[in-house]
């Protein structure tokens, strides 16, 4: 058994760009994967993928022409089965060894070649044999089948192709893109393995138009990155290519000068990558008149629509320069400038005539139009949605400030969606927002407002920044909640990967606002104060919407470190200031660490126990009289709960809540001692309620920050 590195390529038409990447990766993983699975190579072979705008491929080290032959012991059937009582092998033996290949021309050396060994209570017959390794032709068939079979393929494609055979004829293939070649090399050898009706060689096909050579032929495996761009003109390697890019985009913008900086756009580049085989990077420009548009619309448009790279002043402002990432690289650039700046110049002149004429109608003139555009089916216009915004706005204002916070958010919650219908958003949807906040300074209504607007999507992502300002705050919490209430009101929930209304976004956006801005707002009085807008268009769902918002929660918190035992004791109670959340997770925390720990959770949860078989009866009060305390381990239970309980409180007031926690922790003794010596469910029913009453009081006391018991173990 020898082992060579081995290279496979299929060669297709142009693959879709945003799934190139990925075509890629899976391409080569499961080749890999699957050779490792035959025993054709082993765990330290290495796989490398390659991927360009007209191939995948996959290099794989250390791959042998067979793999090892492998020793399989198979359970044929219990004994009692396969032998008679004379131990001579019964016909159900025979026939099963018969399909096995075995020889059974001779039974009794068939039986004993067989092992019996007990199988559970029973003892069974085994039959050793050695399965042949796969040879490299077979198993890299069943491989490359595969690996065309589990890639993560958008769209496919069907495609017929001429049937290699006497009679002529079509046979229809399905794939992402009509492929035109593959090559299958181990080491020098070419691998006789076939694919979507193409048979291997060793050759492959270039760049299109500046291959030194056609076909490029390959030496062998290790030979395909270095002749593939010496002979083809193109990186194989969509790291490699994406790298080079990078590097020539930062030399252009060195080259342009006065700290140009291309914008960073990881998708972007991404795409690019998988657009040219050969990158070739050109410095273009604009008029200079373009700038007076808003920077956001020609940034998109230049990246959406045409693939280039804008460049950014020092300052962060956009100059009338671009990069363009072009897939040749001739000797005489200027046709390749010309003819990028000439195919842009229409675009950023269509920006700026939608941006002129928008600005010619203000956006309170606008606001009729939101009564013509529908929001959804069952819950009314976006005109009707606007003013469900503004009456959850203004009651968050109000909470939060003054006339003049209330004025502000009211105007812009008002105003916040008119943008919904200007030439401008109807163009680039991505600009809703940004281009409210342009048009609100236009009319003059002045920066807060104008911020408010802008920002009132936001956060739109993890780890986008929030809004700028109070009333952008609020806003933006009005039209997230509005979102929320409706959509649950209406019965609309996520379901398993399906979100189209972003509700979890929106739950997420929600919390990071109220705990990041720190706002003195109680979540379920939010919750309940945002469905009277609606009026009876829904039903209230806000304690379904409360445990979302609080599974989303959760979900964030463990993400960023605490346990999930710390999480679910805190937020057990239901918190309903989540600014103060990441306080108790560190007070239960601390608090944890205590050597009294351990005993009060689990005191903590015996208590609980108590009061709900004690409620079944009725409520428990928290109310305990000294006079029919007659136990000596009550008696110090209750001096401690006075001496200590209203310090305790007193630091949780103070929103100290380590602090409460650890003075707490000095009732570990007492407890202890009252459940050693105390009978709770007394005969006598005013001492059995008095005890209740005492236990109450200590369960109300170690719960204020978290419940404790979800600490037990």
């Amino acid at each position: 058994m020898t082992t060579q590195n081995l290279l496979v390529e299929l060669f297709v038409e142009e693959l879709p760009p945003k799934a190139l990447q990925k075509l890629g990766d899976a391409f080569a993983t499961v080749l890999g994967d699957q050779l490792k699975a035959l025993g054709l190579a082993s765990a330290a072979s290495v796989v490398t993928p390659f991927a360009s705008p007209r191939r995948l491929a996959a290099h794989v080290t250390a791959v042998a022409d067979k793999a090892a032959d492998k020793a399989v012991q198979q359970k044929l059937m219990p004994v009692t089965v396969g032998l008679d009582k004379d131990g001579n092998a019964t016909p159900a033996l025979l026939k099963k060894l018969q399909a096995l290949g075995a020889d059974v021309s001779n039974p009794a050396a068939a039986v004993a070649a067989l092992k019996r060994a007990q199988d559970g209570k029973a003892e069974a017959l085994f039959y050793d044999s050695v399965v042949p390794g796969a040879t490299l032709a077979g198993g890299l068939q069943k491989a490359l089948d595969e690996a065309i079979a589990k890639l993560p393929i958008p769209k496919v494609m069907s495609y017929q192709l001429e049937t290699d055979c006497e009679l002529p004829g079509w046979t229809s293939v399905n794939f992402v893109r009509p492929a035109h070649g593959l090559v299958a090399l181990h080491g020098a050898a070419v691998v006789p393995v076939k694919a979507l009706g193409l048979t291997a060689g060793n050759s492959t096909t270039g760049h299109r138009f500046e291959a030194a050579v056609s076909p490029v032929v390959l030496k062998d495996a290790d030979s395909y990155a270095a002749t593939l761009q010496k002979d083809g003109a193109v990186i194989a390697s969509f790291a490699e290519r994406k790298a080079e890019i990078a590097r020539q985009l930062a030399a252009a913008a060195a080259k342009v000068g006065n700290g140009a900086r291309p914008i960073e756009d990881e998708a972007l580049l991404d795409e690019v990558t998988a657009l040219v085989e050969r990158p070739n990077v050109v410095i273009c420009q604009f008029e200079e008149q373009f700038l007076g548009v808003p920077q956001e619309c020609l940034i998109l448009t230049m990246k959406a629509n045409q693939k280039y790279f804008p460049l950014l002043d020092a300052a962060g402002k956009l100059t009338n320069k671009f990069l363009v990432v072009s897939n040749i690289s001739p000797e005489d650039t200027s046709f390749v400038t010309g003819g990028n700046e000439r195919v842009v110049r229409p675009r950023l002149a269509d920006a700026k005539f939608f941006f002129d004429q928008d600005r010619k109608k203000t956006l309170a003139s606008r606001v009729e139009g939101l009564g013509k555009v529908v929001y959804h089916n069952k819950l009314g216009t976006q005109g009707e949605r606007v003013e469900r915004v503004r009456a959850i706005a203004k009651a968050i204002a109000q909470q939060l400030g003054d006339a003049q916070l209330v004025q502000d958010a009211d105007l812009a919650a008002q105003l916040a969606k008119t943008d919904l219908v200007t030439d401008m958003v109807g163009e680039f949807p991505e600009l809703q927002g940004i281009m409210g906040g342009y048009y609100a300074l236009n009319d003059g209504l002045g920066e807060t407002v104008a911020n408010a607007i802008e920002d009132h999507y936001k956060p739109r992502f993890a780890g986008d920044t929030l809004p700028r300002n109070t009333a952008g705050v609020v806003v933006a919490l009005a039209d997230k909640l509005e979102t929320l209430v409706g959509m649950f009101g209406i019965g609309n929930l996520p379901t398993g990967d399906r979100d189209p209304f972003a509700l979890r976004r929106h739950a997420l956006g929600v919390i990071r606002m109220l705990v990041e801005k720190d706002l003195p707002l109680d979540l379920n009085a939010l919750l309940a104060g945002a469905v009277p807008a609606f009026g009876d268009k829904i039903t209230d769902a806000s304690a379904q919407l409360a445990d979302f918002i609080y599974d989303r929660l959760a979900g964030s918190l463990r993400e960023q470190g605490y346990s999930a035992q710390e999480v679910d004791a805190v937020l057990a109670l239901r918190p309903q200031r989540l600014a103060l959340v990441e306080k108790q997770l560190a007070a239960v925390r601390a608090f944890a660490a205590l050597p009294e720990s351990p005993a009060l959770a689990a005191a903590n949860k015996r208590v609980g126990n108590i009061l709900k078989k004690a409620e079944v009866e009725g409520p428990v009060d928290a109310h305990v009289n000294p006079q029919l305390l007659q136990e000596k381990a009550e008696q110090d239970l209750f001096a401690a709960l006075q001496r200590f309980v209203p310090e305790a409180n007193a630091q949780f007031d103070a929103g100290d809540y380590t602090a409460s926690l650890q003075t707490l922790a000095v009732l570990r003794a007492p407890v202890d001692a009252f459940f050693d010596d105390v009978m709770v469910n007394a005969e006598q029913l005013d001492l059995r309620l008095n005890r209740q009453g005492l236990l109450k009081t200590l369960h109300e006391a170690m719960n204020r920050v978290a419940d404790l018991s979800r600490l037990a173990v």
